[in-house]
Formats: C-alpha cells, structure tokens, sequence
C-alpha cells in the first residue's frame, strides 16, 4: 500500500470517528452501533474505533486514533500520511557540505592528470580542507563514509579509471546528443588523424607504427579517402581532397567482383557523364562541400586552408578538445582498428597493455602494401557493409549498405565530375614566399635555378600583400624540385635543384634535416653528399660484421626508411646540371649511381598505383 492509499483508508476511519458513518456511505444511512455522535462522546468513538482496528489485526491504540484525528483536522489529508515516508536523507549523508565541496574539487583535479587510487583523491581531499582557512576545521568523516562518499561523488567519472575514458567523459556535452543532417553526398563530411595499430617493415628493417588520414562523407558514411604515411603531413591532407574527387582505378589483382560495373552504383548512367570511370572501382567520387575537423597543425595549417579554397570547399573547425563535434569521424576510424586492422600482421592492440610480444620479429607488411590492402579493404568491405546510421525511415529493420546509400542519394543530388590536372596537383601543395635572387631560390640551404627564372630575378612579383614576394609551392616529399607561379603568363615554372644530380634517389624534408644535423655549418654540396650516403646505407642493408663501419644511430635509420618509404616511382625528365663536372669524374663514373624514378608533373598525379 502506497502512501497515500493508506492516508485515504485512515481519512474513511477518522471521518467514522468525527461524524458516526464513513464518507460514501448511502443517504439515509445510520451510524454503527459505539460511532453514533448523539450517544456516544468523542472519546468513546476513538476507543470503539481502536479496538475495532486492533480487532482486525491493525494494532492501534485510542490516543493514536486521538492523534490522526488532531493531525487530519490541522492537515487535511496529508496529516494522515506516514510522516517517515516523506523525509528525505541528505544526497551525501552526514558528511558536512565543506568535505563534499573539497572531494568535488579533488575529483575534477583528476580529469587531465593520470589515474590514481582512492586512497589519493581522500587525501586530496584533506590537504584542500587545510589549505582553506574557512574549512580548515571541518570534521573529517570516517575512512568508510569517506570512501562512500567518494563512490557517490565519483560516480561515471572514471576517476580512478581508464585516463582516456575520463577524458573522454569530461568533454562529454551536457545537453542531448544531436547531429546535423546531411541529405546528400558530400554536403557534409568529417577529416582526423589517427595511428593506425598496426607495425609495417620500413627500409633497413624499420619496424614502426604509421598514421592514418582518412574522410568521411555522412550521407553515406562513405570513406572517400585514406591515406597512410609514417607522419601525417598538410600536402598528406591535401592530397586526401584530391583523391575524394578522383575514381579508384582498378588495381592488378583485385576480383573483378570489386568493379563499379559489378556494384549496385549507376555505373553506366554516370559513364555517360564521367569517362574516368570506365574501369573504376566500386568506390563513390564524392566532391566535398563542408569539411568539420579538429585543431590539429595538419588541419589548421595555411596550406590545408588555402587547397580547400582552391576547391571551393567550406573549412568548419569544430570546438577545442571536443571530439563530439565529428563522432562519424571518430567513430569510423574506431571501426578501421576493429574490422580492419586486427586482422592485419603486426597488430599492436589500442593500447601497451593489450600489445603481443616481439611483434617486430614477426611478418610485417611494408608501407605501400599496407596501402593497398586497406585501399581494397575499404571498396571490398566497408562500402558494402550495412550501417546502422544509413536505415530506412519507412522501413527501421533495413540497414542501407554506403554504396546503396550513395546510389538513392544520387537519384535526386545528381552528379558533378571534378576533373584534376596537373596544375591543380600544384596548387594543393605546400606555399611558401620568398624572392627570386641572382643566383636563384634559396629554401634550407638548398639552391633552386631555372633559366625561365632570368626575367624574374630581383623583380618584385606585383603582391603587394607579400612585400614583391614569388609564390612558391613545393612538395615536403620530394625537394628535388619547386614551382613558381607566373602570374603575368598564368602557368607554373618547374626549378630544379641544383644539386639534384648528386643525389639520385628521390628524398624529403626529413632526410635534409637529418643530414643538416649531422654536417652542421655545412655547406649546400656536404649536405647533400650526406644525403646520398645516408640514402645508399639505407639501400645496401647491413654489411659484414667484420667490415661493418660505426652503427648507426636509430635516428640515421628511422629518417632514411620514412623517406624512402613515402618516395614515389614515377619517372620525371632529369634535369640539367647547373655544375660543371669534377676533375677526374667521367660518365662511367656518374652513371654507378643511377636514379631512381620520381614524379612526373605532367602526368595524372592522382592515377592511384
């Protein structure tokens, strides 16, 4: 019985007591026999009514029946209910509202910091008491209420927990979770990075994690790009747009099950309007409209900025140290270690404590074929898998796979090609300002000169925003080369890199870096021979024990294989040295160390291999 059933069975015996007959009871009723108010007192109705009660087994005696009496006639219906019933124990306890307020602050504290036990937030909990004038003579409960306290205060915080789901609770929004909507391919699409937890063999026998960029297009929850490299950089970004508007060609080895024109996508209606996809994949072109991501260097960065204007893209950073704000992001690269990477060799697990011994020892796939098992992965599986985020508002039991998704969409979006040339591969790279001297471009020491440069030299550029600066692209992956904008004849001017043919193996940033460290205050010329000695250790693998020379350092070894292990193979014209050659040097000589094969400007950049 609920408190307020039992306050309206005691109001019927109480109003029996006042007035001889219950309430409802029929006109012209009369009072039992001991309740009648002519011939019996008050009094004697309350002790007729208590051994009535006590009769029926509800023990109660008169000055009790006397008590809800006085209470009812004071309080009405609720002077009949179980007081007990309505009293309520403090939220915390006995323990005094000053500790409450300390343990609170000492819980907070533990959100940023790593994890610790009970035992220390108690004790935090003291010494912010004692620093405290006004709460320095707070009583202290015991350790037991303390600890019960602390399980009530502490309560979905994970303060003693996992330092990356306290994190992660604590930038929790308050409100109810929400999305905005996206009702057609590309209106909105989410950009991160993430260490992929999977080890690849890098050049020398490197073996080290790399990161994973990709995209996410929320209409469909299509991957419409990833990229894995040993460091994420703005052109990796970059590059990633430009391969979200370029098919996926067919690849050597892949099932003929993996064609576009195998696939539920409208492969021959959109034939008709793009001829790029005559032997593309099953794999959506999505052209980006919105992009929502964090304040990571590679997102925020002027280059990552300016390839989104180039394209005609809206750039929308999402709030500081809030996740929430891109969770199909955040969610889908979840999904790439669950599905995906666990079952790749050299699986590593999310965390030290879930990681395999000796894994380096173990088969581990190399960079580019990495590359292309996830590249696959993602046309083979991801695309054709249903989501639970792509179901049908008519029909919630059916799960929509991306490409089928895409393919409704596309019945009333329609579709745009994005053609990418040559010149737009330039115009996603890396800028940078500077003047064209007499001697030419001068970018970390290293000399840039062209003959097409001769009307430009010491000229001022006509930018008045950039002081007569030039525009200089460059490639952080590559530096035999850069490109000047010529804005008077609105092409692109390839320089060469005038020591170019000392070194023939193509090499980034990382490598000249390295090899600045190793010959400091060197000149242009020792720089580069200690690239190319750095490049060709790192090609010839180790030596004999007996004739091998000082080890090197880890450092040596981690800079050679991540530069080769983001090189390119495809050819470029070699260009014409700006040196005249060594006493002593022949062509014989010159030709023990050939090229490799770089980039060709002029061919499809975003041809995939």
């Amino acid at each position: 019985m609920t408190a307020a059933e039992q306050a309206r069975w005691w109001e019927t015996h109480v109003l029996e007591v006042l007035h001889g007959l219950p309430p409802d009871t029929p006109e012209g009723s009369k009072p039992r026999p001991g309740f009648d108010p002519k011939q019996h007192s008050l009094a004697q109705r309350e002790r007729a009514k208590a051994a009535e009660l006590t009769a029926a087994g509800h023990r109660v005696t008169a000055s009790g029946i006397k008590q809800r009496r006085q209470r009812y006639q004071r309080d009405g219906l609720v002077g009949l209910a179980d007081g007990r019933s309505a009293k309520q124990m403090p939220p915390f306890g006995q323990a005094d509202v000053a500790v409450v307020e300390a343990m609170r602050q000492a819980i907070a504290e533990s959100a940023e910091a790593s994890s610790r036990t009970i035992g220390f937030i108690i004790w935090r909990t003291k010494q912010i008491l004692a620093d405290r004038e006004e709460t320095a003579a707070a009583q202290l409960p015991s350790r037991a209420t303390l600890y019960r306290l602390f399980e009530k205060l502490a309560a979905d915080t994970h303060a003693t927990g996992s330092a990356r789901t306290r994190r992660s609770v604590t930038v929790r929004p308050t409100g109810p979770f929400g999305e905005v909507p996206a009702s057609a391919p590309g209106e909105l699409m989410q950009i991160d990075s993430t260490p992929l937890d999977v080890l690849v063999r890098l050049d020398d026998g490197i073996a080290e994690k790399v990161e994973l960029t990709a995209m996410v297009d929320i209409a469909t929850r299509s991957i419409t790009a990833a990229v894995l490299r040993p460091t994420t950089k703005a052109a990796d970004a970059s590059a990633l747009l430009a391969r979200s508007v370029t098919p996926e060609a067919m690849r050597p080895g892949w099932s003929d099950a993996l064609r576009m024109s195998r696939s539920v996508l409208p492969h021959r209606r959109l034939l008709s309007i793009d001829e790029r996809l005559e032997h593309a994949a099953a794999h959506p072109v999505i052209v980006p409209e919105t992009i929502v991501c964090d304040h990571g260097k590679v997102f925020v960065s002027h280059n990552f900025r300016a390839s989104c204007r180039y394209l005609g893209i809206n750039l929308q950073p999402a709030h500081k140290a809030t996740p929430t704000d891109k969770g199909a992001i955040e969610r889908t690269l979840g999904s790439v270690a669950t599905l995906f990477a666990q079952f790749v060799a050299g699986y590593t697990g999310s965390t030290t404590d879930r990681r395999g011994r000796k894994l380096e020892d173990g088969p581990l796939w190399s960079l580019p074929e990495l590359q292309a098992l996830l590249d696959e992965w993602v046309i083979a599986c991801w695309q054709t898998r249903p989501h639970d985020a792509l179901r049908d508002p008519d029909a919630p039991a059916r799960a929509f796979s991306p490409n089928e998704k895409y393919a409704t969409l596309l019945e009333s979006c329609g579709y745009v090609p994005v053609p990418l040339g040559a010149d737009d591969y330039v115009e996603l790279l890396p800028e940078r300002w500077q003047a064209i001297n007499a001697y030419g471009i001068r970018i970390k020491h290293r000399i840039y000169d062209s003959p097409e440069l001769n009307p430009f030299r010491r000229q001022h550029s006509g930018v008045l925003a950039k002081k007569g600066l030039w525009e200089i692209h460059h490639d952080p992956y590559d530096v035999s080369r850069i490109w000047v904008r010529d804005r008077r004849g609105d092409r692109w001017i390839t320089v060469f890199w005038k020591q170019l043919h000392r070194v023939g193996v193509p090499f980034g940033e990382l490598a000249w870096d390295r090899a600045c460290e190793q010959v400091p205050g060197g000149t242009e010329e020792q720089i580069a021979d200690a690239v190319s000695a750095l490049l060709r250790r790192a090609h010839d693998g180790p030596v004999a024990k007996e004739s091998r020379p000082a080890k090197r350092s880890r450092r040596d070894r981690r800079a050679a294989a991540r530069t080769r292990a983001t090189a390119t193979d495809r050819q470029v014209p070699t260009a014409p040295s700006a040196e005249p050659a060594h006493d002593g040097e022949t062509d014989t000589d010159l030709a023990e160390v050939i090229p490799l094969g770089l980039f060709d400007p002029l061919a499809n950049p975003w041809r995939r291999p």
